[in-house]
């Protein structure tokens, strides 16, 4: 029976440490406690084949948690945690996301929970690291965020003294995460601030090509309100293939398309250049399954991504 896990350690004559509220639809799939241990804290990217990283010693509790609903992105899981741990007196010592971060290297030089109970898309994955100081001494507190076609996943590490009349780290008792991307009823406006991204999904290519059909596309036109609405928020146009040919193939053509789309929105609907960025991904992070042809044609799309990590 999974236990209930230790709490945060409360600064002395302050209240005690808020639980981290997790989407109702979100499960506990591991806990693993350490009672005297210690932790590679990450405090900085994976580059030329090294990892700033600092040893933290104490009570090492990891949980991973499982959300249930398709088509979720890092940004939408990260936000509520970021905020709520900013909330209750933590300040975040590193953030970053997938290839920035170090990619592939950075992702297997951090210590995670096995699958199936923690999955970590090596395409697609943000981490964070945040330390609170308190009177009897610092804790520290990670989050490895991923996702996969069907859930996002979570994994918690929290380093600190033990006290056991705090509250537990993290339980599910708030509203449900929506994943939006494939829901109609929603603006491209409301999916960006609540969600981070939402799929361009009536954009043409003309066959065999990278370049953007002519013709008027009303998502790039509600993008370009965005923008220039919201003159600080930057996002990335991502594009995304199924899984037919070489990666690095597709990587390139996906990354050409989203270029594509990029010159559109500068060009006729007179977005700033310098809000925009465009990036590939390939098959790397497919909404559904590449085994039916249904499937690979979700997967063949251009997607908006928020970056500015402050509102």
């Amino acid at each position: 029976m999974i236990r209930i896990l230790a709490a945060f350690l409360a600064a002395a004559g302050m209240a005690q440490a808020q639980t981290l509220d997790f989407p109702s639809n979100a499960s506990l799939q591991e806990e693993v406690i350490r009672p005297a241990d210690s932790y590679l804290l990450p405090r900085g990217i994976w580059d030329q084949g090294e990892m700033p990283s600092q040893t933290v010693e104490g009570r090492v509790t990891q949980q991973a948690w499982r959300i249930a609903a398709p088509s979720l992105t890092t940004l939408q899981l990260v936000r509520p945690l970021r905020e709520q741990l900013r909330n209750d007196r933590y300040q975040i010592i590193f953030e970053c996301q997938t290839e920035a971060c170090g990619g592939f290297d950075f992702r297997f030089a951090v210590e995670t929970l096995p699958p199936p109970e923690m999955r970590i898309n090596i395409g697609d994955f943000r981490f964070l690291a945040a330390e609170r100081r308190a009177q009897d001494g610092p804790e520290y507190l990670t989050l490895f965020i991923s996702r996969t076609a069907e859930a996002g996943f979570v994994q918690i590490t929290h380093v600190g003294l033990e006290n056991e009349t705090a509250p537990p780290i993290a339980q599910a008792a708030a509203s449900p995460l929506r994943a939006f991307g494939t829901v109609s009823d929603a603006s491209l406006s409301e999916q960006l601030a609540q969600a981070g991204r939402a799929v361009l999904a009536d954009l043409n290519f003309e066959t065999g090509s990278a370049q953007l059909a002519q013709g008027d596309y009303p998502s790039l036109r509600a993008l370009a309100d965005y923008l220039a609405n919201t003159p600080s928020r930057t996002v990335a146009l991502v594009g995304h293939t199924d899984s037919s040919g070489a990666l690095e193939t597709n990587i390139a053509l996906s990354k050409r398309r989203a270029a594509s789309v990029l010159e559109r929105l500068v060009s006729e609907y007179g977005a700033n250049r310098a809000q925009l960025e465009a990036e590939g991904m390939g098959y790397l992070s497919p909404l559904s399954s590449n085994l039916t042809e249904a499937g690979r044609t979700a997967n063949r799309r251009v997607e908006v991504i928020v970056t500015s990590i402050e509102d």
